[in-house]
Formats: structure tokens, sequence, C-alpha cells
């Protein structure tokens, strides 16, 4: 099996209570299939939220996907007594959604 992180890196910001993540594949060939692995349901059961607390948006003339998880930051940095308040772990949890296999041109 493999995960996002084989053909993607991420990077998080925050902004309040909302964690804000960019997806970039590392080949442009794999932009549909990071997009795949990006449905909003997918996202939203991975990372244990609502799916109506999660957007996923491409950009392909970036050649990546911004992802963004509401009510994810427990109260925002300043009110969160989490660990990670800023939910930058969250870039490589996200990396760990599975994958699907390449498609095979014929």
């Amino acid at each position: 099996m493999s995960h996002l992180y084989d053909i993607a890196h991420a990077r998080a910001g925050d902004k309040g209570d909302t964690s804000i993540i960019v997806v970039a594949p590392y080949d442009i060939a794999d932009f549909d299939r990071v997009g795949d692995a990006l449905a909003s349901d997918a996202v939203a059961a991975h990372l244990g939220v609502p799916v109506a607390n999660v957007t996923v948006r491409p950009s392909p003339t970036l050649g990546a996907f911004t992802v963004v998880i509401r009510e994810r930051l427990d109260g925002g940095v300043t009110r969160s007594r989490s660990v990670d308040p800023h939910g930058k772990s969250l870039s490589g949890h996200i990396l760990e959604i599975p994958t699907q296999a390449p498609r095979v041109e014929s």
C-alpha cells in the first residue's frame, strides 16, 4: 500500500482554530492521484473530524491542493492546551492517507 508521503509533501499553517495545509505532489503527473486521496470524506475520517469541517480546493496552476480543517486546533494558538497548538504535525499526519495504485496507461 502506498501513502501520500510517497508522492507528495505538505506544509501546515493556522488561522485561529483553523488548520490550513497545502499538499503538493513531487511530480505533477501525480496531481489527480493526490486529489483522489484528498477527498473531503477521506480527510475527515483520517483526522477524526466532521466532513462538514473539511474543504479541499485544487489549484492546478500551482500543482497543489489547499486543505482547510475548521475547528481542529482546540480554540487556536492562544487558547489551546494542545502540545501542537499550531497544528504543524497535521501536515505529516495527512500524508499518511493511503493512495490508490498508479493508473497504468495501455
